[in-house]
């Protein structure tokens, strides 16, 4: 089992990952890594797909380019919807960002979402799609709800104590 000390942060588009991912990667003095960033970087991509309105990513290629990156420093905030797909052996704790419904439709809304993508993320914060597999996968999780005043420190906290 690995030494390592990677936080994933993982959620539905919109609730917040990318925002808490930075606060805790400054406060925590960890490397920073935003996976889409990762994907465009090293091409990862195999098409797009119009109906979803999404890239489609080989998750396998993806995991082992992470871990590649995890290797070199593991020190380090992977911000993605897509995180909780690497193996809890090398993932310290996996954080879980939720939202309210309201909020999180405003804040897909703000990014000029389709309705049809605005209704999915939202059908996948309702089913607990990322929260689930997360506990398929077995990671230790700490679930974090952006919709309410949050403390960096207290879930620093929570991580060291996880």
């Amino acid at each position: 089992m690995t030494t390592t000390k990677t936080i994933i942060v993982s959620g539905t588009p919109g609730t917040g990952k990318t925002t808490l991912a930075k606060k805790l990667a400054k406060h925590m003095k960890y490397k920073y890594i935003d996976v889409n960033k990762v994907i465009e970087q090293h091409d990862l991509t195999e098409g797009y797909d119009k109906e979803r309105d999404s890239k489609i990513v080989p998750i396998n290629k993806l995991k082992a380019k992470l871990k590649a990156i995890i290797k070199e420093t593991p020190n380090t905030i992977i911000d993605s919807h897509l995180s909780h797909y690497l193996p809890k052996s090398i993932i310290k704790t996996c954080i879980i960002t939720k939202c309210n419904l309201k909020e999180l439709e405003s804040r897909l809304k703000k990014r000029k979402y389709k309705k049809a993508k605005i209704r999915e993320n939202l059908d996948a914060e309702i089913f607990d799609i990322c929260l689930n597999e997360a506990q398929e996968k077995g990671h230790k999780i700490v679930i974090i709800d952006t919709s309410t005043k949050y403390s960096i420190t207290n879930i620093i906290n929570r991580l060291r104590i996880n």
